[in-house]
């Protein structure tokens, strides 16, 4: 049996806690490793890195990890573990990915890699002269919705894709009135590497580029929509960065997307996220598990009438995709995809380049706020 080192950076924070940590990580380690091509078994064995040391021995106890530390230069240094993993803040991520790659790990993080796009340019190019293993966290592609999205895409449901609409976002509270907010409260500071367009416009570049045509201009409004919110402490704290953003992109082939993301709207759809495509032959409507549609022959004909209650309902002239195959954790798939990427050599698409062109997209959304015009988004050279 092969066996792999994981340093793993980050990992008490929610996404990292539990995506990464728990039901990707652990459950690998739990599944007994994973299979690779040969028919070896690769074992995973990781090492959790992080400054409490209260907190790292609580949280390998908890979970039978035998390896923890709060010394990452020790551990950057053990030619025993591969592969540095960050799922910390984004304003440390770069100079970790750099120390790590300078230490001869191969790396993998969560996004966006940088809040600076000649900082991500920068990373990419280094880790690309490197010859190590690189990537960034591409989640949303591997979600069941999305998954069942690009199999209509090709089957060619759709005919010629027209549009995308997608609708992200719920109520995070405010903290002020009994019920504590669900986001931490850096989202909300610049300072911090908070705000939503560049959370979010990262994620938005890769489901575009990757599902419906490559992003070749965008627009984008940004806002912040509640002023004041009250801290992990208990203290009210002001908001100086966007909590919602409603762009929209022109796509290679015409194709025209516009997503809202918001951290102050509530649901009345079918999923936190949805996306819907229109196309000449058909309709599909994805949410992170389930996806509906609607062909051409199949549509109704609405006729509008603002002088009586409308007699269609829309809802039920939709059909839901069914589930064809089973769908592991989307963190998960990926997190052994990359597994297989650096013990296997098996094809990797999702580089640190693709994180360089998430910042380059959530900076141009800035930068479209900011003067309220359009922008066009140039290729990247790495």
């Amino acid at each position: 049996m092969a066996r792999l080192g994981i340093i793993l950076h980050g990992v008490t924070g929610r996404m990292g806690y539990n995506q990464h940590l728990v039901r990707s990580i652990l459950a690998i380690r739990d599944q007994g490793g994973l299979t690779l091509k040969s028919g070896e078994k690769l074992e995973i064995d990781p090492i959790i890195v992080g400054r409490n040391a209260a907190k790292m021995e609580e949280l390998a106890k908890r979970h039978g990890i035998r390896r923890w530390s709060t010394d990452l230069d020790a551990a950057l240094k053990n030619p025993d573990d591969q592969i540095f993993f960050d799922a910390g803040t984004t304003l440390m991520r770069a100079e970790l990915l750099s120390r790590a790659l300078d230490a001869g790990k191969h790396v993998y993080c969560e996004k966006p890699i940088s809040d600076d796009l000649e900082v991500a340019i920068a990373l990419a190019r280094k880790a690309r002269g490197s010859g190590l293993k690189h990537g960034v966290v591409q989640d949303k592609l591997f979600l069941p919705g999305l998954r069942k999205l690009a199999l209509l895409r090709d089957s060619g449901f759709f005919g010629k894709i027209l549009s995308v609409r997608g609708e992200f976002g719920y109520w995070v509270f405010e903290g002020d009135w009994g019920v504590p907010a669900q986001r931490p409260s850096w989202n909300y500071r610049k300072a911090d590497g908070g705000g939503i367009i560049l959370d979010m416009l990262c994620h938005w570049r890769y489901v575009l580029d990757n599902l419906f045509g490559e992003v070749k201009s965008v627009s984008c409004l940004g806002a912040t929509h509640i002023g004041t919110r009250i801290d992990e402490q208990g203290k009210p704290y002001d908001c100086d960065t966007d909590d919602a953003a409603y762009a929209t992109f022109e796509l290679e082939g015409g194709v025209i997307a516009h997503i809202n993301s918001s951290w102050a709207v509530r649901v009345r759809r079918d999923d936190l996220v949805t996306f819907q495509v229109d196309g000449t032959r058909g309709s599909a409507v994805a949410g992170l598990t389930k996806c509906w549609t609607q062909h051409r022959v199949n549509t109704p004909k609405p006729v509008w009438n603002p002088d009586q209650p409308q007699t269609i309902d829309f809802y039920r002239t939709w059909d839901e995709v069914p589930d064809t195959q089973m769908f592991d954790n989307g963190f998960k798939a990926q997190w052994e995809m990359f597994l297989r990427h650096v013990a296997e050599d098996a094809p990797w698409p999702y580089g640190l380049e693709a994180g360089a062109k998430g910042v380059q997209l959530a900076e141009l959304g800035l930068k479209s706020w900011a003067e309220r015009r359009w922008l066009d988004v140039p290729a990247l050279e790495f």
